[in-house]
């Protein structure tokens, strides 16, 4: 049995929600690399898109992410919901690890504080999005309803 909810009444909300944060993504990804397109791939300068630190690596990257994250939200079929789930971890997992060397040379994307937060937050939406985005049939969806913990 999942430990998620099958076919839940705001699934459509999620999915936009989804979609939404993949256009954020794509949309900072596209002003980064505009903004930072002269400079070293992994450059550690000033350099603000959005008000968060960014350079050409990490603007490369979240555009990237960010046509992931609507191609899986046109695909669907749960498929968006696995995507969701594996980049929200990916990106919680990132945010931390950017925030430990925020202040080293180790801080190669060019993280800022303000970065940390946004990234970590958008893990979170895209988290949330997965898990409560996923379609089955009306037997699993079911199951589900009858295997949880009823107070």
């Amino acid at each position: 049995m999942s430990h998620t909810p099958v076919n839940h009444p705001a699934r459509p909300i999620y999915r936009a929600i989804a979609a939404l944060t993949g256009l954020y993504l794509a949309i900072f990804g596209v002003l980064g690399v505009a903004t930072t397109l002269g400079d070293a791939p992994f450059a550690q300068d000033d350099t603000r898109v959005l008000g968060q630190g960014a350079n050409l690596g990490f603007s490369a990257l979240c555009l990237l992410l960010g046509v992931i994250v609507l191609a899986g939200v046109g695909l669907g079929r749960n498929i968006d919901t696995a995507i969701n789930k594996a980049l929200a971890w990916a990106l919680m997992a990132l945010s931390l690890a950017e925030l430990a060397v925020l202040r080293t040379d180790a801080n190669f994307l060019n993280f800022t504080v303000s970065t940390c937060v946004v990234v970590m937050t958008i893990g979170l939406v895209l988290l949330m999005a997965g898990m409560y985005g996923k379609m089955g049939s009306e037997e699993e969806a079911k199951a589900w309803r009858d295997g949880r913990l009823v107070l």
